[in-house]
């Protein structure tokens, strides 16, 4: 077929713009592949690690030490008058009010040394009552100088000597009825008795030693020892916590908690010169007598407001010679950040310092980071509330 000029040059140009426009695509998507490619390869060679944020968590700091519980009360029941055991009125182990009768002496001779006493009692203020009328006749009779001066100072001194005798039986009436009172031995505290140490039948007296012992119940206190760097550390880190707002927990032998909490209400005025200690007492209630006196436990000291602290986990810490360090991710890179620590929280460390709230600090993936290396992080599962 004949094509005329001007048509074939049309045709031309159409091809030509035709292939500039398929090229340019060519072009772009060679560009695309070429830009992601070299995304990829960069994204490849970062390690993939694990992090968590680093943020402010409420931490009560606490400090351990070892101690024991002690009654705050305690008694050793002893006969204060000698004779026959006649009753035991307790049952080993109960609880006892004050006032409680314990034991009962055989009260016969007792009753006796009362009346006569009253006996002796009666006899001299008899004599006094006519000692007295006689003074006064005298001292009437000298008035009327119808009697003499030495009679008038015989009656004074016979009434004087009747005063003093109705003095000496009325001490020896009360003295009497004081150990008739001790033939019933009574709690003279409330808490917990132990076992007896006499039985029915026994003579008894101030010489034979503990009866028995009562030990108060509620509160009890827990004394523990102190080393002179924790007590000055205590000093330092909080004097402007009031002593009796720091909380007194205890931990048992088996790693259970106490569930209730004192405060401290003593601290010795010397350092023990043996074990370089001072001696730091706590009260702490005891309503259902779960606390034992000589009890061997663990005190927690601990402050009556948290504080807000950063928090590392345990896993991210790492250490050589210069110190605890931690990664963190910066511009995605792993970078080296060198720490001051206060403490353990749980699962986790207080840092006093090295951090700022919102880092990001490696937990997983640690033994393939290297500082400087590029690093792909993602959330880890553990998180920095600790458990």
């Amino acid at each position: 077929m004949h094509m005329s000029g001007p048509l074939l040059k049309r045709d031309l140009e159409s091809t030509d713009r035709r292939s500039s426009v398929v090229w340019r695509y060519f072009c772009a998507i060679a560009l695309a592949v070429s830009t992601c490619s070299g995304a990829f390869a960069q994204d490849a060679g970062a390690i993939p690690v694990g992090v968590v944020r680093i943020e402010k968590t409420p931490v009560e700091q606490a400090s351990e030490f070892v101690g024991r519980v002690n009654a705050i009360g305690r008694v050793e029941i002893r006969a204060r008058v000698k004779g026959y055991l006649e009753a035991v009125l307790f049952k080993e182990g109960d609880a006892i009010k004050v006032g409680e009768p314990l034991y009962r002496i055989e009260k016969g001779q007792f009753e006796g040394d009362v009346k006569q006493a009253e006996g002796a009692y009666l006899r001299s203020k008899a004599s006094k009552e006519l000692s007295s009328i006689q003074l006064k006749r005298a001292e009437d009779l000298l008035s009327k100088q119808s009697g003499t001066a030495v009679a008038r100072d015989q009656a004074q001194a016979a009434d004087d000597q009747a005063k003093g005798q109705m003095v000496t039986d009325e001490g020896a009436l009360d003295i009497a009825k004081i150990n008739l009172s001790y033939t019933e031995i009574k709690a003279p505290i409330a808490g917990k008795i132990g076992a007896t140490k006499v039985t029915v039948g026994n003579v008894v007296g101030p010489d034979s030693g503990v009866l028995t012992t009562i030990v108060s119940q509620d509160p009890m206190y827990v004394t523990f020892p102190v080393s002179e760097r924790d007590f000055l550390k205590l000093r330092v880190d909080g004097p402007t916590v009031p002593r009796d707002k720091v909380k007194v927990g205890i931990k048992f032998a088996d790693g259970s908690t106490y569930d209730e909490a004192g405060v401290i209400n003593f601290v010795d005025v010397s350092v023990d010169r043996t074990t370089d200690t001072i001696n730091v007492r706590g009260s702490i209630p005891n309503p259902k007598g779960a606390l034992v006196d000589g009890q061997f436990v663990r005190v927690v000291l601990q402050g009556d407001k948290p504080e807000e602290k950063l928090v590392v986990p345990q896993a991210a810490l790492l250490a050589d010679q210069s110190g605890v360090y931690v990664f963190a991710v910066v511009d995605g890179k792993a970078v080296v950040k060198r720490l001051k620590t206060g403490g353990g929280f749980k699962d986790g460390v207080i840092v006093e310092s090295g951090l700022s709230e919102g880092d990001l600090v490696i937990v997983d993936g640690l033994q393939s980071v290297r500082p400087g290396v590029a690093v792909r992080a993602t959330p880890a599962a553990e998180s920095i509330g600790m458990k």
